[in-house]
C-alpha cells in the first residue's frame, strides 16, 4: 500500500531533511517511526530536501507499507512515537505509480526578515536581521527573478546538474510592521538557489547593489558574482502542489 504523508517540521534542531548517518534528520526521525509500526524497514521519498534549519509547513513524501492502515490510525500512531518538532497533518492513499518528487507541480518558498528589535521567541523561523532595509527597491528588484532564466549565478557549487534553467513562476515581497515576507513560487529550485536569491535582496535592500543587478547576474552566470547567501532559519517550505 503506497502512502503520501503531508507534514510539518522545525528545522532548528535538524541536520536538513535528507537522511545522514550518525545525524538527526527529518528524514530518518520519520523513517524510524514507520519502520517500528511496519516491523519492516521503510524509506521515505519526498518532494524535494530540506537544508538544516530551513521549516516546513507542508512538506509531503510517500512511502510503502506492508500492511494496510487506515490513514486516521498512522496518522496517530505517527504523531504519537514523532518528536514535539515533526508533525503530520494528514495522511493519504495514492496511486502505486505516485512519486512524491517526480510529479510535483510546483513548490513554494516564505522567507522572513525582520527589521526590528531581536525577537528570541521568532528566531527558528524568521531571519533576525534588526536593520533597515530598503523595501521598495527590494520589491522592484524581485520582479526580475520572474521567468525562465539560467541560474547558475544563484546555485551550489555542491549542484552537480548540468541544467541550471528554472522557471519561477511568481515571486513578491510584502511588509507588515517590521516583518519583511519574500515567496518564491517554481516547479523546482537548485541548491541553495532561494537562500541565495534572498541574499541577494538583503544587499540590494542594503544599497550594496542596484535592482538591476539581478539581471547582470543572472546573464553572466558566475557564483562568484553573487556569493550571498541568506541565514537557513528564516526560510519555510510553504506548500507542494500536485
Amino acid at each position: 500500500m503506497r502512502y503520501l504523508i503531508d507534514f510539518s517540521y522545525c528545522g532548528q534542531l535538524f541536520n536538513g531533511y535528507q537522511k545522514q548517518r550518525g545525524l538527526r534528520t527529518v528524514q530518518g526521525e520519520i523513517e524510524k517511526v514507520l519502520t517500528s509500526i511496519n516491523d519492516n524497514p521503510v524509506t521515505i521519498y519526498a518532494a524535494g530536501r530540506t537544508d538544516a534549519k530551513v521549516n516546513a509547513l507542508h512538506q509531503k513524501a510517500h512511502f510503502d507499507l506492508s500492511k494496510n492502515i487506515p490513514c486516521y490510525k498512522l496518522k496517530g500512531a505517527l504523531n504519537s512515537y514523532l518528536k514535539e518538532d515533526v508533525y503530520i497533518n494528514d495522511v493519504f492513499i495514492v496511486n502505486d505509480d505516485f512519486h512524491a518528487r517526480y510529479m510535483v507541480k510546483s513548490k513554494t518558498y516564505q522567507y522572513k526578515i525582520n527589521m526590528g528589535c531581536y525577537n528570541p521567541i521568532l528566531r527558528t523561523h524568521v531571519y533576525q536581521y534588526c536593520k533597515p532595509l530598503d523595501f521598495s527597491l527590494m520589491k522592484e528588484a524581485i520582479n526580475y527573478f520572474v521567468g525562465t532564466h539560467d541560474f547558475t549565478s544563484f546555485s551550489s557549487a555542491q549542484d552537480k546538474r548540468s541544467d541550471k534553467v528554472r522557471t519561477i513562476t511568481s515571486a513578491h515581497v510584502t511588509k507588515k510592521d517590521d516583518i519583511i515576507t519574500i515567496t518564491f513560487k517554481a516547479k523546482g529550485f537548485l541548491k541553495y538557489q532561494v537562500r541565495s536569491m534572498i541574499g541577494t535582496l538583503i544587499k540590494i535592500g542594503e544599497n550594496k547593489l542596484s535592482a538591476d543587478d539581478v539581471l547582470d547576474l543572472i546573464k553572466k552566470k558566475n557564483r562568484k558574482l553573487a556569493p550571498f547567501m541568506a541565514p537557513a532559519n528564516g526560510l519555510t517550505l510553504i506548500d507542494i502542489k500536485y
